[in-house]
C-alpha cells in the first residue's frame, strides 16, 4: 500500500479564520481534499450556518481562501483517528502550528475539537466558544466539537457554535 501524502495546508495571510483540526483522515489524504471523509459535517456547517455562502463539497475546499477562511492540522501526518497520534508527534504539531499562527495572523483560531484545543493550548478545563485568552496575542481563541460524524455532540448544538463564530467574522468584515 502506498504511503498517503499528508494534506497541504489552505493558509494565507489576512484571513478571518484558520480552521485547525487534529490531522488528516485516511479519506481526506488520499483525496488530497480537507474534511472529506463520508460523515463529516465541516462543509455542511459551514454554509447552514451562513459563514459561506454557497454548498461546498471537499473537492471545492480551495475555495474557502477566497472566504476569508483556512484550514491547517495540529499534526500533519494522516491517520484513522486522532488517537493514533503519538505524545512526540502533538508535542512536534503544536510547536509548528504556534509558528504558522504567529507568522500568518488570521483574526480567529477554530479549533474543530475540544481535544484539538487542548492539545494546543495545554489547559484542561474550558468552555466551547470564544476563549478568554489567546494563545497568539491578538488572535482570538474559538473551539466548536468536531465535526466528524463520530463526535456525539447534536448536530443542532454545532450548528449554534458555527452561527455565533459567524458573529464573531461579521464584526471584522
Amino acid at each position: 500500500m502506498a504511503k498517503v501524502q499528508p494534506l497541504p495546508d489552505l493558509i494565507d495571510y489576512d484571513l478571518y479564520v484558520i480552521f485547525i483540526g487534529f490531522n488528516p483522515g485516511l479519506r481526506s489524504a488520499s483525496l488530497g481534499h480537507h474534511y472529506a471523509g463520508k460523515s463529516n459535517r465541516f462543509w455542511s456547517l459551514l454554509y447552514k450556518s451562513g459563514l459561506i455562502p454557497e454548498s461546498l463539497t471537499a473537492e471545492e475546499d480551495h475555495k474557502l481562501l477566497s472566504y476569508g477562511y483556512g484550514s491547517v492540522n495540529i499534526v500533519d501526518r494522516p491517520s484513522k483517528g486522532a488517537a493514533e497520534l503519538s505524545k512526540e508527534e502533538f508535542e512536534g504539531g503544536r510547536e509548528i502550528l504556534l509558528a504558522k499562527l504567529i507568522k500568518y495572523h488570521p483574526q480567529i483560531a477554530c479549533y474543530l475539537g475540544v481535544g484539538v484545543y487542548q492539545k494546543f493550548a495545554q489547559v484542561k478545563k474550558f468552555e466551547r466558544g470564544l476563549q478568554q485568552d489567546s494563545v497568539v496575542p491578538g488572535v482570538l481563541d474559538y473551539v466548536i466539537s468536531s465535526p466528524s460524524g463520530l463526535n456525539r455532540t447534536p448536530i443542532e448544538e454545532q450548528l449554534e457554535r458555527y452561527k455565533e463564530l459567524k458573529q464573531l467574522v461579521d464584526n471584522y468584515r
